[in-house]
């Protein structure tokens, strides 16, 4: 359809770049043209003509795009009293045409991808709207039903309460709602079903994203996992003492960058003597180095009210990119636990990895992807890369009359913050609203103590008070408010000058509107602009401002070789150079969080494709006679023996049932082959080769072989399966599958790149090696 070729010609060039939107504004006036008939019809009418629009297939053609906008506009009007604008119209186009549209800060996003998912819908395209977290998917799903009704279209959502059998419904609606997260779960939960009865999630179809940069980008490396064979987790609170009794730069020494820690000298002697004499290098021990890593990982790098919080006796991540609980995130490879132990928490469980899938591959087996965001085009390159989306740019419906101040900058954060809360009082004063941005909870904590003790009182949002967020952002454009926040990406709930009360909108215009202050810059531009794209919504007056101190994280970790400033009597530094030296800090941090994704995608390729011949074995085994077929050829005799006792339909059940337990053991035991052979396969790199490489040439020819080993268990397996009351015992023939099952989200490489990753362990060794 439109813009199609243009796209095509940009890859050819290299070149991303915003879709031209010029055939899609052809139709607008159109579109109008059809307003007035449209409002002379029924419900009923105006719900047949949507029918209508099914006659053909996708993509649409210009009489039917026209059609299909002109009926979504009445539709939303009779259904929310609100008329979609030209420019969400366009946003429509955009995403029925496969793109990602780059819309705004409160442009209406959501309603215009209601219309895009109704049209995908009408044209027999089963929908899936994907979200950042459930609020959003319940609150959309909910705000839009009336426009999917009188639109013909049944619509219907998923959150992590949603039982089994409302699953199965729900994704049996023409448009379900869902986080990126339970439709993973959903995903992974299918891939163990014994019985077709069993599965849930239908074929993907179209994958409409909310937020889309933060799900196809941010998320991208965060592997979903589902685990099982559930045991406790053994709390080294031994460990944790040990090493809390260490004292930095004596006992270990943490990087200039904060990212990896390592014993000393003196500290490996004083851990040595704790645990009465043992050789941490000697290998007597396996278990007892990587236990002292992890708990000195967790007491050093790890800080409470930064990268997670506790709450009700349980440890929880905080989505650096969100400022929110990370709901079903956790740690690997025993971090968590240590993490728990240091806090003196119970324990979670842990057990092993039964299949996992990234977020990429979960949204790559859409036939039809699009999505839309209010920053897409900084990540224009991403989308490209890894899921051949392009952007389109749609210019807001007013024009956005926001004031981005430069950055102020300091020298130290003391003096950016003493700067800071001189700015909150006297903006106050004029009865501004005030929005400040911080970068994680216990900033916004000890900031929000700060204004208090200079008598401004404010409102603050962040992970330990998410629940209460709507009512505190509904207020934060209010007469003199002062409202401290931690991201504010994926909240979903636009900041109205005037607050509740909109007799008051006139006063905030008046002096100024919502001034946004950012306390330092974000490891992401999109985030800094996430956080400006607060104020200014729909024409809005607002402004916004970043205090920035060179010794804040970003800088001093990514631009540490900067030196040499002068600065006032406040500590303020204005050479104007010193500006581009912290906007090449936050490129340099944007590269890595780059390159991690690359490095996620890279290693997960080979997984991706062994996985799909696993799966494409699975399914043939789950819904057709294939297991049967092959214990009656690998074992005739056997076979018909049990036919004879119990019957064709059993004999094949416990087929099915042998023949699936062996698939699923044997790939969760190649999993975890796969999963050691990554953690040190960077070691590597110090004989100059390639992991990359290593970790392929290993990986495929552990592969070789695969379904034919699992055939050849279930052989055996079949040979010893016992019949019992007219049935065979599948369970007696050693097929146990996991009484529990659980899922969650591994946070990766939180804070080291994987060379990194690898320097920090080689400097253990050589520690060790004395």
């Amino acid at each position: 359809m439109f813009g199609r070729m243009a796209a095509r010609v940009r890859q050819v060039l290299g070149k991303p770049g915003s879709v031209d939107l010029r055939p899609y504004t052809k139709l607008l006036t159109s579109i109008d043209d059809r307003e007035s008939a449209l409002l002379e019809l029924s419900d009923a009418e105006l719900t047949a003509k949507a029918a209508e629009l099914g006659n053909a297939e996708l993509p649409y053609e210009r009489d039917d795009l026209v059609e299909l906008c002109a009926v979504g506009r009445e539709a939303a009007r009779r259904a929310l009293g609100e008329r979609p604008f030209d420019v969400q119209l366009l946003g429509v186009m955009a995403l029925l045409d496969g793109h990602v549209a780059e819309m705004a800060t409160g442009e209406g996003k959501t309603l215009a991808g209601a219309l895009a998912a109704a049209g995908f819908a009408l044209r027999g395209q089963r929908v899936h709207v994907i979200s950042v977290n459930d609020y959003l998917a319940h609150r959309d799903a909910e705000w839009m039903a009336p426009v999917y009704d009188l639109l013909g279209v049944a619509v219907a959502r998923i959150g992590q309460e949603s039982g089994t059998e409302e699953r199965r419904a729900a994704y049996a609606a023409d448009v379900t709602y869902a986080s990126v997260s339970e439709l993973g779960f959903d995903v992974l939960r299918d891939r163990l079903a014994t019985d077709e009865s069993a599965l849930v999630v239908p074929e993907p179809g179209v994958a409409l994203i909310d937020e889309a940069d933060s799900v196809l980008v941010d998320e991208a490396r965060v592997p979903l996992v589902l685990a099982g064979a559930a045991e406790a987790a053994e709390s080294d609170a031994a460990m944790a003492d040990l090493v809390r009794e260490l004292r930095p730069r004596i006992h270990y020494e943490i990087d200039d960058e904060g990212r990896n820690v390592q014993l000393t000298d003196a500290g490996i002697e004083a851990v040595e003597e704790r645990l009465d004499g043992v050789d941490l290098y000697s290998g007597d021990d396996p278990g007892v180095l990587p236990g002292v890593n992890l708990a000195l990982h967790a007491h050093a790098l790890l800080e409470r009210d930064v990268h997670y919080i506790v709450r009700e006796g349980e440890v929880k991540l905080v989505n650096e990119s969100r400022g929110r609980i990370a709901l079903l995130q956790r740690w690997p490879d025993g971090l968590q636990a240590a993490v728990e132990a240091k806090e003196g928490v119970a324990v979670s469980e842990t057990g092993e990895v039964l299949d996992s899938i990234t977020v990429q591959a979960l949204l790559l087996r859409y036939p039809v992807r699009c999505g839309m965001t209010g920053t897409a085009m900084a990540v224009a390159d991403q989308l490209r890369e890894f899921y051949e989306l392009e952007v389109a740019v749609i210019e807001p419906n007013k024009p956005c009359v926001r004031v981005d101040e430069a950055d102020r900058l300091y020298a130290t954060p003391e003096e950016k913050e003493d700067a800071l809360v001189a700015e909150v009082a006297e903006v106050h004063t004029t009865g501004r609203p005030i929005l400040i941005g911080t970068q994680d909870v216990a900033e916004s904590e000890r900031l929000a103590k700060r204004l208090a003790a200079e008598g401004l009182d404010c409102a603050v949002l962040n992970a330990k008070n998410d629940a209460e967020e709507a009512g505190v952002i509904a207020e934060a454009g209010s007469h003199g408010a002062i409202t401290v926040s931690t991201q504010m990406a994926g909240r979903g709930t636009d900041i109205r000058l005037g607050g509740s009360d909109m007799a008051d909108r006139d006063r905030v215009v008046e002096a100024g509107g919502l001034y946004v202050m950012g306390y330092g810059r974000y490891p992401s531009s999109r985030l800094d602009d996430q956080l400006r794209g607060r104020s200014g919504r729909q024409g809005d007056p607002g402004s916004s401002r970043f205090f920035v101190s060179v010794e804040d994280d970003l800088v001093a970790n990514n631009a540490p070789e900067s030196r040499g400033y002068e600065v006032t009597a406040e500590g303020e530094i204005t050479d104007s150079a010193w500006r581009n030296t912290v906007d090449h800090a936050q490129r340099v941090a944007e590269g890595r969080l780059l390159e991690l994704h690359r490095n996620t995608w890279r290693y997960s390729k080979l997984i991706d494709l062994q996985r799909g011949v696993v799966l494409e074995h699975r399914e043939n085994v789950l819904s057709g006679d294939l297991a049967d077929r092959q214990l009656a050829s690998d074992r005739p005799e056997r076979h018909a023996e049990l036919v004879e006792e119990v019957g064709e339909e059993e004999t094949a059940r416990a087929a099915r049932l042998v023949t699936l337990y062996h698939l699923d053991r044997g790939w969760t035991d190649h999993l975890a082959f796969l999963a050691d052979l990554r953690e040190g396969i960077h070691l590597r790199f110090l004989g100059r080769r390639n992991p990359l490489d290593e970790f392929n040439a290993e990986a495929a020819p552990a592969f070789k072989g695969f379904l034919d080993d699992a055939r050849a268990r279930a052989a055996e397996a079949f040979d010893e399966a016992p019949v019992a009351d007219g049935r065979v015992d599948v369970a007696g023939a050693g097929v146990k599958r996991p009484s529990i099952t659980w899922t969650y989200m591994v946070q990766e490489h939180p804070f080291s790149t994987e060379f990194e990753t690898v320097v920090g362990r080689v400097r253990n060794a050589v520690s060790g090696n004395r």
